[in-house]
């Protein structure tokens, strides 16, 4: 048996990633079946596995990639350019209209909850740290207490995504947006 490199595995790896995130997204994550994935990914049920192990693993998988590139976009531009992101670049989070399964799951499954939260940590640090570094160079709000404010960040992010999900029409939430911005900013 041939011996595979490294960099072809990170690429197997990659395109199997690409491949589930349009799947869940034209599928979500119940219809989402081993064949569909198969199908999306152009790779075999051994290769999936081998690399994720089962459905869930490679779901999360997805979660944690994207919220590690969300938080590197916090760090430096804010929560609310995450979400203009998610405007300009629709097809980037096209799997996230698998948001209202996820919702369930956080409700219903303890074990998915813990597995989803550890995985989405990367995103609220990223936030919690950039509000208290603006909290501290005087830019935020300061009759509301950052944790408040990561809340309702958080609470916006939220029902920003379903809209998305929902294929609810786009036009306005630029200006929406740029309420959310101005609300937490301190004004002189």
């Amino acid at each position: 048996m041939p011996k595979v490199s490294e960099g072809d595995l990170v690429q197997r790896r990659k395109d199997i990633l690409e491949g589930a995130r349009t799947c869940f997204a034209e599928h979500g994550y119940e219809g989402a079946t081993v064949r569909r994935l198969e199908e999306a990914t152009g790779k075999s049920r051994g290769a999936i596995f081998h690399h994720f192990g089962d459905k869930e693993n490679l779901f999360l998988a997805l979660a944690r990639e994207d919220a590690a590139r969300m938080a590197d976009v916090v760090a430096d531009e804010g929560l609310v350019e995450v979400m203009r992101d998610m405007l300009a670049h629709p097809t980037r989070y096209d799997w996230l209209a698998t948001r209202l399964e996820i919702t369930r799951l956080l409700r219903t499954d303890p074990i998915f909850r813990a597995r989803w939260q550890q995985h989405q940590a990367i995103l609220d640090d990223a936030v919690r740290a950039r509000l208290e570094a603006n909290a501290a160079a005087g830019r935020m709000r300061d009759d509301v207490d950052v944790a408040v404010l990561h809340t309702y960040l958080d609470t916006v992010m939220e029902g920003f995504i379903s809209r998305l999900a929902s294929g609810e029409p786009t036009e306005g939430l630029d200006q929406v947006l740029n309420l959310v911005e101005d609300s937490v900013r301190k004004h002189n």
